[in-house]
């Protein structure tokens, strides 16, 4: 006859196996949070990306209409850009890791804000409107986007 106290009923999980359990879940965990980080990044470097092309888009337009290209203090005019670029989404002026930023742009590089340098033939910074013949516009990106850190969108003239 077998005795009771050898045959008893282990019900439950040890100590052991619950860690184990705890870990597995804390790596998958990581890795989601992780992955969904750098989806994010790369959407809003594709923002970048379109908001760039949609602004260099009108600048162009607006060259061709005038035979040069707006200052920074025009483009960072919210009148004149209601004039003068319609149809533009006034939200391309924000860096998209910046949502609460003014709807200006920079008159050079700098992180969470797209650039607008506007040149003279000379290649000097240019405030007269009229002599305004070549721009770059510059997005930061979120780490690097084939190799480089920052996308340039330069004048097509």
């Amino acid at each position: 006859m077998i005795s009771h106290t050898k045959l008893k009923n282990n019900k439950g999980f040890t100590i052991v196996e619950l860690l184990i359990v705890i870990v597995v879940i804390g790596i998958l965990a990581l890795l989601v949070i992780t992955t969904y980080s750098g989806i994010q990044g790369k959407a809003r470097n594709s923002k970048r990306q379109t908001d760039l092309a949609a602004l260099q888009t009108h600048l162009e337009a607006f060259y061709n209409d005038n035979g040069f290209y707006p200052t920074l203090t025009e483009v960072n005019d919210t009148t004149f850009v209601a004039a003068k670029f319609k149809g533009l989404d006034v939200t391309a002026f924000i860096d998209p890791s910046n949502p609460t930023q003014s709807k200006t742009m920079a008159a050079a590089p700098v992180a969470k804000s797209y650039a607008y340098e506007v040149k003279d033939a000379a290649g000097a910074v240019c405030t007269v409107d009229t002599n305004c013949t070549k721009y770059t516009l510059t997005a930061t990106y979120e780490g690097t986007v084939n190799g480089s850190t920052t996308y340039v969108k330069n004048s097509l003239n």
